[in-house]
């Protein structure tokens, strides 16, 4: 099983940024998928998450609205549109996936504890 990110960068205030976590070794539509972050010196946090049975999908109040989760079957990612980014919009930034759905507005990382998890990408907002 593996998760891969990709799509991070240095981008300025104001910009966007499209990441994506390419999925493989696993049934794609029996995986939910969340996206965490952790900025350094903080825990990391859940702030999106995709359901695979319905595409329900779930955002972390401060960032709805700029963040929108995706997916797309046939080619097994899942996609975080990142617009509207701010500085303290910069951490690394990984996708989970795991059979269940895990989420509530201060979804804490062990609680996925027992999902597939990619290595992170840098996401670094200059303002």
């Amino acid at each position: 099983v593996q998760l891969v990110e990709s799509g991070g960068g240095l981008v300025q205030a104001g910009g966007s940024l499209r990441l994506s976590c390419t999925l493989s070794g696993l049934p794609f539509e029996s995986y939910n998928v969340a996206w965490f972050r952790q900025a350094p010196g903080k825990e990391r946090e859940a702030v999106a998450c995709i359901e695979n049975k319905n595409g329900r999908t779930h955002y972390k109040d401060s960032v709805e609205g700029r963040l929108t989760v995706s997916d797309d079957r046939g080619a097994k990612k899942v996609h975080l549109q990142m617009n509207s980014l701010k500085p303290e919009d910069t951490a690394v930034y990984y996708c989970a996936a795991s059979r269940r759905i895990i989420w509530a507005q201060n979804v804490k990382a062990e609680w996925w504890s027992d999902a597939y998890w990619g290595q992170g990408i840098q996401v670094t907002v200059s303002s």
